[in-house]
């Protein structure tokens, strides 16, 4: 997982962090269970379900932790069946209370009317950050993205086009991402260096070998070689 590497790289070096903040597609239960084991403050936003539209949202049945089960939002039972490999329980409903349930077209279209509704086995870890995310301090920690690291992103994509790779392969796409933020750090310290700073980083002609490196490279994403297929 990407998750992993980059955190561990991270924390190691800034022991001191307290609380981590992530954007919804890293709010699974294997991270914030991580974040959580390390006594760190995981902060996530609110992650749309991702059902069909028209159908019943898994949040509408509602796990009993005493027994173990799910209930239906026609208040029938789900009984765990099996764990399966990828450390999902899996809760299943009698074929007998579905083949005549009058919102079953609301719930599932199995052929042997069964509704199936998994749980991982850290979703506990995962409801805690879910959680916690309706704290004052986490609202404005996660607000800080917009400030933060979100405008890099918005700029990758609006003005690097970002949005779409455009080559095949791990190492392709990694050249072409490592040349775009080059070029956008580049960027970066010709803008501080136009602003007039008392102590400069580089001197006058380092600016402008910046400004030419800049450009270079935006040319070059814009229209790559096309020997790199």
């Amino acid at each position: 997982m990407a998750f992993d590497g980059l955190y561990e790289q991270v924390t190691k070096k800034y022991e001191e962090i307290e609380s981590v903040v992530v954007d919804a597609g890293y709010k699974t239960p294997a991270i914030c269970r991580k974040i959580m084991k390390d006594n760190r403050n995981p902060v996530v936003p609110y992650k749309r379900p991702m059902t069909q539209k028209e159908f019943y949202k898994k949040y509408e049945y509602v796990y009993d932790e005493y027994y173990d089960c799910y209930i239906c939002p026609n208040d029938k039972i789900l009984t765990y069946s099996t764990t399966n490999r990828e450390g999902y329980r899996e809760y299943k409903s009698n074929p007998q209370d579905c083949v005549n349930c009058p919102n079953r077209n609301q719930c599932t279209q199995s052929e042997n009317y069964t509704k199936v509704v998994t749980r991982h086995i850290w979703q506990g870890y995962y409801e805690e950050a879910d959680h916690l995310r309706h704290t004052d301090k986490n609202k404005a920690l996660y607000k800080l993205r917009s400030e933060t690291i979100e405008r890099v992103f918005a700029d990758a994509k609006e003005k690097h086009r970002m949005r779409y790779t455009r080559y095949r392969g791990r190492s392709k796409v990694k050249m072409e991402i490592s040349l775009i933020y080059s070029c956008m750090n580049l960027k970066k310290l010709a803008v501080w260096l136009s602003k007039g700073r008392k102590k400069p980083l580089f001197s006058p002609n380092t600016a402008q070998l910046l400004s030419f490196l800049s450009n270079w490279l935006s040319a070059f994403i814009k229209e790559p070689l096309q020997a790199v297929a």
